[in-house]
């Protein structure tokens, strides 16, 4: 970024209100050619994001400071953010430490991935349908929690459930623990350092696994945004050809899952190759609202049918 110059003295004495700032930082942010993606999908949105953290405001409040003249206080930090957003490429919710997702707020920091996921618009409707009444619901798992937003999200759809939420980054599950007893959820869901489900085979059965797993291709990585290596590296690769992790999800699932159970899977741009990989288990493929459908849903005796028991021999 050394052909953009950043902001001098000058430049920030002309800013004067909230609005001024915010149409420096919009201007900037569009020169910069900052990527977005991780929770926010418009230059406005993670301005607005940044002059709430710099002013102290929330989001409903902003609009009162767009005419005010900004203190020197929020001024230069409000900059001081903008600055390393461009320049250094620290995404939003690193800068400003927390993320939003299904209306619950979650805190971030560079242990953990952003929270951001389909799954949002898939929990509250779209997966109970193939599930028993919420009420009967009483084992879930989410895999490769991260920051366990979604574990979290699993929890309040399914009140009667004990969810169990596994990371292989014991720094992650840090982050997660705190967001867990942020929404005073202790009790019902454990955190697991573990490789996928393997400190859960010998545990209950579940009537859901989800799992937003890491299923980037080493290739894809290497031409990622420069914001995205920001982020763990292991909560987005899984080796070269993106399945690595998701293999072993599915053969723990098959032995995880009660009958009646599903498994429930992001796999962004890896749909056709889901297929490839797995020709003869049936998949269900999840409507998202940007027509995607990047989530794929898989019934407990399609696993069994399709894929070997682990013990299984096979034939030369």
């Amino acid at each position: 970024m050394s052909a953009l110059p950043r902001p001098t003295p000058a430049t920030a004495a002309r800013l004067k209100t909230g609005g001024d700032c915010l149409r420096f930082a919009n201007k900037l942010f569009k020169a910069g050619g900052i990527a977005h993606g991780q929770g926010f999908v418009t230059a406005e949105e993670e301005s607005l994001t940044l002059m709430g953290h710099a002013t102290g405001l929330a989001w409903e409040q902003l609009p009162a400071c767009f005419d005010r003249p900004l203190t020197a206080k929020e001024k230069a930090a409000f900059l001081g953010l903008v600055e390393r957003r461009v320049f250094d490429r620290v995404p939003t919710g690193y800068l400003v430490g927390e993320a939003w997702l299904g209306g619950l707020r979650f805190r971030v920091d560079e242990r953990v991935i952003i929270p951001r996921s389909y799954f949002v618009e898939l929990i509250p409707e779209a997966i109970p349908r193939w599930l028993p009444p919420a009420a009967q619901v009483t084992d879930v798992a989410d895999i490769c929690t991260g920051s366990g937003c979604l574990a979290i999200l699993l929890a309040k759809r399914f009140p009667k459930a004990r969810v169990q939420a596994t990371d292989l980054s014991a720094a992650a599950l840090e982050v997660a623990a705190l967001n867990v007893a942020d929404h005073r959820l202790a009790k019902r869901v454990t955190l697991h350092e573990t490789d996928t489900m393997t400190a859960l085979l010998q545990g209950p059965k579940f009537d859901l696994i989800l799992s937003n797993p890491p299923y980037e291709p080493e290739g894809i990585y290497r031409r990622l945004p420069a914001e995205f290596k920001r982020e763990p590296k292991g909560s987005l690769v899984s080796g070269q050809d993106g399945l690595e992790v998701i293999r072993k999800l599915l053969t723990q699932a098959r032995a995880t899952l009660k009958p009646h159970g599903i498994l429930v899977i992001e796999v962004g741009g890896l749909r056709a190759a889901m297929h490839r990989a797995w020709p003869t288990l049936p998949m269900l493929w999840l409507a998202t609202a940007d027509g995607s459908d990047c989530v794929c849903l898989l019934h407990a005796a399609d696993l069994r049918r399709a894929l070997p028991s682990p013990g299984a021999r096979r034939g030369r």
